[in-house]
C-alpha cells in the first residue's frame, strides 16, 4: 500500500514512490454529476457554476487548452522560465531534464549534469535574483545549478540527505532547502558556499516545504506522518555558536496532525495569512489559518492531489493524478486524472476538467497567461491559455 512504507523498503521503493505522485489525461471538462466531455485543442474550459454578480473589479480566469505535447519519461515537474519563454521537465526515468520551447511547441533540448548517467531528477526552482536554476536529483542526494538565461552548468552541491526532492529558497537570507523524503531531514545549504548549514530533523518523508515570515520560518509537509510543521530559524548567539559548532538553531514552534494523511505540496497567500496544503490519502486540500496555524477549511478533490499553483492569489490550481492501480500503484491509472480550480475567495469548486493519465506537475507562468501540467504516464505535458473575463464562463 503506497501510504504504508517501512523505513526498510523506503530506499527500495522511494523511486518508484515518485511515480506514484501524479496522473491524469488531458482534454476534457467534468461536472461531477455529469459524464466528462472531452475537451479538444481550441476548446474553451468552462466553470462549474455561475456567478450573475461579480466583484466590481474581479477577474476570472477563462482557460483554452494549446494541446499536448510528448516529453521524456516520467515528467515529475514542470516549471516556467521567469521570462514565460520555456518550460522546464524534470524527468524521473531519464538523465536529465527537458527544456520545452513554448512558441514552437517543442523540446529543444535535454540537459545532463556532467559526468552524470542516473535517473531520478525530481524538482526545480528558478532564482531570478540569482539569474539561477537548481534542480534535485534524487539517485545522488545533490541539487544542480544552473544559468539562466543559458541553461549553463555551474555547480553540484550534495545535500546531505538521502533522497533529496523539492526546493525552496530563502532570499532574506540567502538560504536554499531542500527535503529529503529517506533521511527524514531538510537541508539548510548556504548559497554563496554551498555549504550545509543545518539538517533540520522531521517527520516521516518530508516533501513540500515553503519558508515564510522573512525567511525566519519554515513549514514542512511530511507525506507517511500526517503532519504539518513549522519551525524557527535563526543564527545562534557567538558563544552558543563556539560551544556547539552549530551554524544555525532551529526549534520547532508549532505541528498540526492528521490521521493517515499524505501531505504532498504547499502555497502561501502573498500577505501570508493563508496556506494551501494538498494531502493524497484524503484527497483533499486544506486552508491554513497561518496565525494561528490551524486548518480553517477544507475541500475534497478527486484521487491522489499532488501540485497545487496559485493563480493571482485567488485561484488555486490541483493537480490529481487518479486512482491507483489495483495491481501496482506504479503502473498506469484505470482513470485518467484531473485539474481542480478552487475559488479560495469562497473555497469552492470553480472548475474542474481531465488530465492525461496521473497528472503530476503543474505550473503557472509568472506572467498568468499560460497554465502547464505533465502526464506522468504518457511522457506528455499539457499548455492551456488563461484569458480573463469579468464574469466566469457559463456552462452549457
Amino acid at each position: 500500500m503506497m501510504y504504508n512504507i517501512t523505513m526498510k523498503q523506503k530506499i527500495i521503493s522511494a523511486f518508484f514512490l515518485c511515480v506514484a505522485a501524479l496522473g491524469f489525461p488531458a482534454g476534457k471538462i467534468e461536472n461531477p454529476e455529469q459524464k466528462e466531455i472531452p475537451l479538444a485543442g481550441g476548446q474553451q474550459v468552462q466553470t462549474m457554476v455561475s456567478r450573475e454578480n461579480p466583484e466590481p473589479g474581479k477577474i476570472f480566469p477563462v482557460l483554452t487548452k494549446e494541446g499536448v505535447y510528448s516529453c521524456g519519461k516520467q515528467p515529475k515537474q514542470v516549471i516556467f522560465t521567469p521570462d514565460g519563454k520555456y518550460i522546464v521537465l524534470p524527468l524521473l526515468d531519464e538523465n536529465g531534464f527537458d527544456i520545452f520551447d513554448i512558441e514552437t511547441k517543442k523540446i529543444i533540448k535535454r540537459i545532463n549534469p556532467p559526468g552524470n548517467s542516473q535517473k531520478g531528477f525530481v524538482e526545480g526552482i528558478f532564482i531570478p535574483e540569482k539569474s539561477s536554476f537548481f534542480i534535485s536529483q534524487m539517485t545522488t542526494n545533490s541539487i544542480y545549478e544552473y544559468s539562466y538565461p543559458g541553461f549553463e552548468f555551474k555547480r553540484e552541491i550534495p545535500t546531505g540527505g538521502i533522497w533529496s526532492k523539492f526546493i525552496a529558497w530563502n532570499k532574506e537570507q540567502n538560504y536554499i532547502a531542500v527535503s529529503n523524503w529517506v533521511s527524514n531531514n531538510i537541508s539548510i545549504i548556504d548559497y554563496n558556499t554551498g555549504e550545509l548549514l543545518a539538517l533540520i530533523e522531521t517527520e516521516k518523508a518530508p516533501r513540500g516545504i515553503i519558508f515564510t515570515e522573512d525567511g525566519k520560518s519554515l513549514i514542512s509537509l511530511s507525506f507517511e506522518r500526517g503532519t504539518i510543521q513549522k519551525f524557527s530559524i535563526s543564527e545562534p548567539l557567538p558563544e552558543e555558536a563556539a560551544a556547539t559548532g552549530r551554524k544555525l538553531t532551529v526549534t520547532e514552534d508549532k505541528r498540526i496532525f492528521i490521521n493517515n494523511a499524505a501531505m504532498r505540496h504547499i502555497v502561501v497567500n502573498k500577505d501570508e495569512t493563508k496556506a494551501w496544503i494538498s494531502d493524497m490519502y484524503h484527497f483533499k486540500i486544506y486552508e491554513i489559518n497561518l496565525s494561528g496555524f490551524t486548518i480553517s477549511k477544507e475541500l475534497k478533490v478527486f484521487h491522489n492531489p499532488n501540485t497545487i499553483e496559485l493563480l493571482n492569489d485567488r485561484f488555486l490550481f490541483v493537480s490529481s493524478r487518479g486512482p491507483n492501480n489495483p495491481v501496482d500503484y506504479t503502473l498506469r491509472s484505470p482513470q485518467n486524472g484531473k485539474i481542480t480550480v478552487i475559488d479560495t475567495g469562497d473555497f469552492s469548486v470553480y472548475t474542474v476538467f481531465e488530465g492525461g493519465n496521473q497528472p503530476t506537475g503543474l505550473d503557472i507562468s509568472p506572467q498568468g497567461n499560460l497554465l502547464c501540467f505533465s502526464d506522468f504516464q504518457d511522457a506528455a505535458l499539457e499548455l492551456y491559455r488563461i484569458d480573463y473575463s469579468v464574469s466566469p464562463p457559463v456552462k452549457n
